[in-house]
């Protein structure tokens, strides 16, 4: 009973699999963080070590982490080191997203494990949510009585 090969995969279904474009994994083939595939051009074909590559590629890459970095994990290099708790004294790299005059929200991705697609969701999330309270704020009649103090009713009747 022959033994069962490991999987190939010409690059559409390779693509498919990890939900990246060929362009990108071509790209990742020729900076080196991919091995090279077997054979050439549409003959091409991609085994299963590829696949984990490329799919710890893209996890490491939606956390943030530098391709540089990525090449020295990839081979061998030290895991990230965990994050520790702040020490006084220690400097940090924040986003500060300025909602409205006087609204500010500050985000510490690393201390928060957000990735930056992460980030730019919160933000838009954060966003959305402001503009809508506007919206209901806006749209509050102004006759309404809960809206008005006394001599303001006061003023308007007859």
């Amino acid at each position: 009973m022959p033994d069962n090969p490991s999987p190939s995969y010409p690059l559409a279904d390779l693509c498919v699999l990890v939900d990246l474009p060929p362009r990108t994994v071509r790209y990742y083939v020729q900076i080196g963080l991919v091995d090279r595939p077997q054979g050439e051009t549409r003959a091409a074909r991609y085994g299963s070590k590829h696949l984990e590559q490329l799919l710890l590629i893209k996890k490491w890459t939606a956390a943030g982490v530098s391709l540089e970095r990525i090449r020295e994990l990839l081979h061998g290099g030290p895991p990230p080191v965990p994050a520790r708790e702040r020490a006084i004294g220690s400097v940090s790299v924040c986003s500060h997203l300025a909602v409205a005059e006087g609204v500010e929200v500050v985000i510490d991705p690393q201390r928060a494990g957000l990735s930056p697609e992460a980030v730019r969701q919160f933000i838009q999330g954060v966003m959305a949510a402001f503009k809508a309270a506007q919206g209901e704020e806006d749209g509050a009649s102004p006759t309404d009585p809960a809206n008005t103090n006394k001599n303001e009713r006061q003023a308007r009747e007859p």
